[in-house]
């Protein structure tokens, strides 16, 4: 089923993983608001749209206060007639360490990340509620949310806390039929371009050649467009009864992340005071330690980097 006559805003959309999403959903017939916060970036986006028989339009503002919100919603109404799909892209990194990381670094991905987020959900579903509308909400969240990644305290802050948002926006939001989903996306980005890890797979893509198969399967790593069939089927009313999930996808791998459940659980009588965490509780808690960050597996030696061989 396809997206003909329904109309998405793309949050973060002038390039990179955001544009992929909005060229996608209009290549599937919707018409599709372009965000970004450089004039010249958003047009060229509209423009790759418009120029492939699509339709487009750009708001051109920062993601994070209600006033971008409405203004993103208010423009889909006025230019498209409606608006059926919200996808919250915008994001920006400030990566350091816990004691190098300012309160101005913290601030900022919070805002646009979560808050960002939060703003332009809450303006959609007023909207989608208002009018009847049931529809389909994506937002982006990332591995470094559920697992955790060294330096980026600030961005497993916002994107572990905008999955924590979906699920009780799933639980909202269901009498108004209104789906919510976070997609987990792995693939080249500009960030990883700068990932020697990431070499060999980067540069095929950008030779135009499939990228090795080690990237594709092992690490459910490749382009853009193979996240954005994901957002794009979320989109749809093919998609209406999954909601409250986060999803990854990646390469040729998708996944279904679960939502955290206890992995042991024992009782005693009175309560666990420190004594008995001592005698019993302790041998508990290291039976069944979890890991944090992700494991990234050996790189075949065809594939390691100059610098590393």
């Amino acid at each position: 089923m396809s997206l003909n006559g329904k109309v998405a805003i793309v949050t973060g959309s002038g390039a990179g993983l955001g544009l992929a999403y909005a060229q996608e959903l209009a290549r599937q017939g919707a018409s599709v608001i372009i965000n970004d916060v450089n004039q010249e970036i958003a047009d060229s986006a509209v423009a790759s749209i418009t120029e492939a028989g699509g339709k487009a339009a750009a708001v051109v503002a920062p993601v994070g206060s209600s006033e971008t919100a409405d203004l993103l919603v208010k423009t889909a109404v006025d230019t498209f007639g409606g608006l059926d799909i919200l996808v919250t892209n915008a994001g920006i990194l400030r990566d350091k360490s816990l004691l190098k990381m300012t309160d101005e670094d913290f601030d900022l991905v919070i805002n646009v990340h979560v808050k960002g987020t939060f703003t332009c959900v809450r303006s959609a579903y007023a909207y989608f509620k208002e009018n009847g509308v049931a529809g389909r909400i994506v937002t982006i969240g990332s591995p470094t949310g559920q697992r955790g990644n060294f330096g980026q305290t600030n961005y497993a802050a916002a994107k572990a806390g905008i999955v924590g948002m979906v699920r009780t926006w799933a639980m909202e939001m269901k009498k108004a039929g209104v789906s919510v989903n976070a997609v987990i996306p792995v693939a080249a980005t500009a960030m990883t371009k700068t990932i020697p890890f990431f070499k060999a797979a980067v540069e095929a893509d950008e030779r135009g050649e499939a990228m090795p198969e080690f990237f594709r399967k092992d690490l459910g790593f490749g382009p853009a467009q193979d996240v954005a069939g994901v957002i794009a089927f979320l989109s749809s009313e093919e998609a209406a009864g999954i909601t409250g999930q986060a999803i990854g996808v990646g390469g040729d791998r998708l996944q279904v992340w679960s939502h955290p459940e206890p992995v042991a659980t024992e009782f005693h009588d009175g309560g666990w005071d420190y004594a008995t965490m001592l005698s019993e509780g302790k041998a508990l808690l290291e039976a069944n330690l979890q890991s944090v960050g992700e494991k990234m597996p050996e790189l075949p030696a065809e594939l390691q980097p100059e610098t590393a061989k």
